[in-house]
């Protein structure tokens, strides 16, 4: 099912008409550059959750578990509707809703791009210290690396977003990993419950979308 999102998402950025700006060449183009972050994260997921790059099936549930001291992913504690709610809000929804508000607003576009960003270090970084493979690791260097790259770079370069709406965009990319990994933590320990953990989770991808729409409401009140 993802994969044929993605596949339509694709046929989009090729043939439709998933663009934002048509003065500029699509590569530039904010609302372009987060539909084509939205599709590769798509394909991240089928990497995550589907079949990983050696070939192993629904890999990455197995080593969230290991990450949190249970290597056993049978009897990991993790709830599998921890993950499910985790990635249709931060992908399927929160991808083409950011894309959507893109065309008004760029900096919503540019907003996606802090969870993309963020979850390449959070799959590279790993992969470098310890010289081995992790679920996620080839599109992560393939796809968001580039694609990250590439966004904030333009970002830089317009004066409706800078290095402000860059910046914000990274720090929501950390926070909105925090605030996962955190209440995940806070579940482990007996602290919140499962619906707590999943309504968090329901409502954590808003929080890029919010910090750019702020920022843009900021700097607009000054203009």
């Amino acid at each position: 099912m993802g994969l044929g999102f993605a596949a339509g998402v694709l046929a989009g950025l090729l043939f439709g008409e998933l663009r934002g700006d048509r003065t500029v060449p699509r590569s530039r183009d904010m609302v372009w550059l987060a539909w084509a972050a939205t599709a590769a994260y798509l394909l991240h997921q089928f990497e995550e959750h589907g079949i990983d790059a050696e070939g192993q099936p629904y890999a990455f549930h197995a080593m969230m578990c290991e990450t949190f001291g249970f290597a056993d992913a049978a009897a990991c504690p993790v709830p599998k509707a921890f993950i499910t709610a985790v990635n249709i809000p931060l992908v399927w929804l929160a991808g083409p809703i950011s894309a959507l508000l893109g065309r008004r607003w760029p900096a919503v576009a540019l907003s996606f791009f802090g969870v993309v960003s963020v979850n390449a270090v959070a799959h590279i970084g790993p992969a470098l210290a310890n010289g081995s493979y992790n679920p996620g690791l080839v599109t992560s260097i393939l796809l968001f690396l580039p694609l990250s790259l590439r966004a904030l770079w333009i970002a830089l370069r317009r004066p409706d977003l800078g290095v402000p709406a860059v910046a914000a965009t990274v720090l929501a990319g950390i926070l909105i990993h925090a605030v996962l990994m955190l209440s995940l933590k806070a579940y482990l320990a007996g602290w919140i419950g499962e619906p707590v953990l999943i309504a968090i989770q329901i409502v954590n991808p808003a929080i890029p979308m919010l910090l750019l729409a702020a920022l843009t409401l900021r700097r607009s009140a000054r203009v």
